[in-house]
């Protein structure tokens, strides 16, 4: 680890143990749709009037409804139905997950361009975890593609100090080191102070966890598992390992070529597309 990596790190953590590093918070149509959609008396038109507010969200809950993923025979042409059609956890978890992608801009070329390509790969991930929450669990698709979205979500404060700092800056080893070693710790804590669901609260941490074995399938299983796959046919480290040795694979029983299944592998490029 380079001097400087080993400093910010420090630097960062002593803030983290004193509740002094300022950590994102989600955007604000993000915060009024979860709070209203955690109301046990919500309706549906009090959920739709919230997400109107936000025109540009509005347009792509619609979309989503309507692609090949969720549409039925009748076409959905207007928010009301879409969020009728998914249902009220449905629509607040996507809505969520879609509204994030304001967080990932920046003032800096460097930080902007490093903050696309995480919100690019957290796509990826989110649209391979719907298809693989779909087809190999009885788990939620949407919790899963929230559970993809925000996988890396550690990542954001890192970029933000590293904005700050111009030695950070020019140093791009030493900040994928800092990156490397903090972003899963503080991943759990944002979705921590998110109040998100407790079976994705760890997802930051878990997914990286390859030795994990919980009892049953979850859904850092399968962010896992699409996190690997997002990187098969990259020279990436992870790539290097026998995926079929991975407690994850053997839950969902998937092997490492399962991927290369055609109808699978057209279904999460779908997805992906669909969220990107």
């Amino acid at each position: 680890m380079t001097d400087l990596a080993e400093r910010v790190q420090t630097q960062l953590m002593d803030a983290i143990d004193r509740d002094q590093l300022v950590l994102p918070t989600l955007p604000e149509v993000a915060l009024r749709v979860r709070e209203a959609a955690e109301d046990p008396d919500v309706s549906i038109p009090a959920l739709v009037q919230e997400i109107s507010n936000d025109a540009a969200l509005s347009a792509r809950l619609i979309k989503v409804v309507n692609s090949p993923l969720l549409r039925t025979r009748q076409e959905i042409t207007d928010l009301s139905m879409a969020v009728n059609r998914m249902g009220i956890s449905y629509t607040a978890n996507l809505a969520t997950g879609l509204a994030m992608a304001q967080m990932f801009q920046a003032t800096s070329d460097v930080i902007d361009q490093k903050m696309r390509l995480i919100w690019t790969r957290s796509l990826e991930v989110a649209g391979i975890s719907h298809v693989l929450c779909r087809h190999y669990t009885r788990l939620k698709p949407d919790q899963a593609t929230l559970g993809g979205l925000v996988h890396q979500i550690g990542v954001l404060p890192i970029l933000s100090y590293a904005e700050e700092h111009d030695e950070l800056l020019r140093d791009p080893a030493s900040l994928d080191l800092v990156i490397e070693r903090l972003h899963p710790l503080l991943g759990d804590r944002i979705l921590d102070a998110w109040d998100f669901p407790l079976p994705l609260r760890r997802i930051p941490s878990q997914h990286l966890d390859f030795q994990r074995d919980s009892e049953a399938t979850d859904y850092a299983d399968i962010i896992q598992v699409a996190m690997l796959q997002s990187l098969s046919g990259t020279d990436h480290p992870f790539t290097k390992m026998d995926w079929n040795s991975l407690p994850s694979f053997t839950k969902l029983g998937l092997t490492q070529s399962e991927g290369e299944d055609e109808d699978l592998s057209a279904e999460m490029e779908a997805a992906m597309q669909l969220l990107a």
